[in-house]
């Protein structure tokens, strides 16, 4: 009877086995873990409007100055308008006001610490936030195109809000942080437009 027992738990642990081990691979078999990916885009601005920018710092504090020493002036859309020491003036109220370059500035000669920025077969020199292009022996302040990589923003640049995303502007000029090769770099994704 002792044998007929122990042939009868033998057979029960037997078969929990099996079961278990049918049970776990179904399981396995059964079990195809369904994965879901959420694709997350990311739009980039382009050409922003004004009226979408939000600025940390909601007034920006204006310095100005009584004399601006050995200046060039530069006539644009009739008005005239100031460079001296790679800056740019407007007059107001009697005292001189740096402003960014507007597009289209032009001067003669480059400040010495620009830098030359390639992209999409472009030249631009590029030196304290103000991108240029050379046209007729002359420098011209332009627009850089989306995509253009630098690696340091100037003195000056604030920080923005357009839909929730943060971005870098100078001069009208948005920027993202990114990383290229490891180094940290700005890439410009947009324009703001003035209205």
């Amino acid at each position: 009877m002792k044998t007929n027992i122990k042939t009868y738990v033998v057979a029960s642990l037997f078969l929990i086995a099996c079961t278990v081990s049918a049970t776990a691979q179904t399981r396995k078999r059964t079990s195809t873990k369904v994965t879901t990916t959420k694709t997350v885009v990311k739009t980039t601005p382009n050409r922003v409007s004004s009226r979408k920018v939000v600025y940390r710092t909601p007034k920006k504090k204006v310095v100005s100055v009584r004399t601006v020493p050995n200046r060039t002036v530069i006539r644009h859309k009739g008005n005239d308008y100031y460079y001296s020491n790679n800056k740019f003036y407007t007059v107001s109220r009697g005292r001189y006001i740096v402003i960014a370059p507007k597009i289209g500035f032009k001067i003669k000669t480059l400040p010495s610490d620009y830098r030359r920025v390639r992209f999409n077969n472009r030249v631009y020199f590029y030196v304290g936030g103000t991108f240029y292009t050379e046209v007729n022996s002359e420098y011209e302040v332009v627009e850089p195109e989306v995509g253009t990589i630098v690696y340091e923003l100037p003195d000056g640049y604030e920080k923005v809000n357009i839909d929730g995303q943060t971005y870098f502007e100078f001069a009208n000029i948005l920027y993202e942080k990114v990383q290229v090769n490891g180094t940290r770099a700005y890439e410009v994704v947009g324009i703001i437009d003035m209205e």
